[in-house]
């Protein structure tokens, strides 16, 4: 045992020597930090258009999935959504993003564009279920009180449904906002340089494999602590508001 310890000993200082060459070669050889900072920034526009995107046509299945007629039949813009739900959910993103860039949109079509629109379309079908959700769970008396105040069907799902219907499904919303962080990874399937397919990049370059691809999952795990820390407190702000 005494041995075991003691050549661990021996071998830490040339591991530690090893690891930092690997890790100025990965990151501050030929000012390959720049190149990372540049992926990490097309992952988070990528990341915060499709979520912008994916939160208004969510927004807009969902009120068509929850669409009836008169006589409480499902109408064309309910039975549409919820075809678009299905399919979009049902199949994994990473190939709607090859179907979208290479068998739909033009051949000279941005690569950023292209992953927007995909990443858009993938984030609005999971965000329209939990907006049709958070609809509801509102209490049927909230429509009934605002239609007996004189309010339209319309009025009452955006004066009184809705804001009840999206500060409780805010924290739901924020965790699909992290999935949608990650799920950007699959963009360099179309060549985006993107933040992983940067530590692809520079192990193809470096033939070191260990530190780039630790790196990046470091500063993933990062930006995930964040919005995490954040969404924690979110919630707890709006427990007290409930509180009150």
């Amino acid at each position: 045992m005494n041995l075991y310890f003691s050549t661990i000993a021996l071998a830490m200082p040339s591991w530690m020597e090893s690891i930092k060459q690997d890790f100025y070669i990965s990151f501050i050889s030929n000012d390959r930090y720049i190149v990372f900072a540049k992926g990490l920034l097309m992952t988070l526009r990528l990341t915060f258009f499709a979520a912008i995107f994916g939160i208004i046509f969510g927004v807009l299945f969902a009120l068509m999935k929850l669409s009836r007629t008169k006589k409480g039949k499902r109408t064309v813009f309910s039975v549409f959504a919820s075809i678009y739900i299905d399919v979009i959910r049902g199949t994994p993103a990473v190939l709607q993003l090859l179907i979208l860039y290479f068998a739909v949109l033009p051949a000279t079509a941005s690569k950023e564009l292209a992953a927007v629109i995909a990443f858009s379309i993938n984030s609005s079908a999971y965000v329209a279920e939990i907006v049709r959700a958070g609809i509801q769970a509102v209490d049927h008396g909230q429509t009934e009180a605002g239609r007996s105040l004189g309010l339209s069907q319309r009025q009452t799902m955006t004066y009184i449904v809705i804001p009840q219907a999206m500060k409780n499904i805010l924290p739901a919303l924020v965790n699909e906002f992290i999935v949608l962080l990650k799920e950007t990874a699959v963009a360099g399937y179309i060549g985006v340089m993107d933040l992983t397919k940067v530590s692809d990049f520079v192990v193809s370059r470096t033939f070191i494999a260990f530190m780039p691809l630790i790196g990046t999952a470091v500063i993933y795990f990062t930006i995930v602590k964040i919005l995490s820390f954040f969404l924690g407190k979110l919630e707890r702000r709006l427990r007290q508001s409930d509180s009150r």
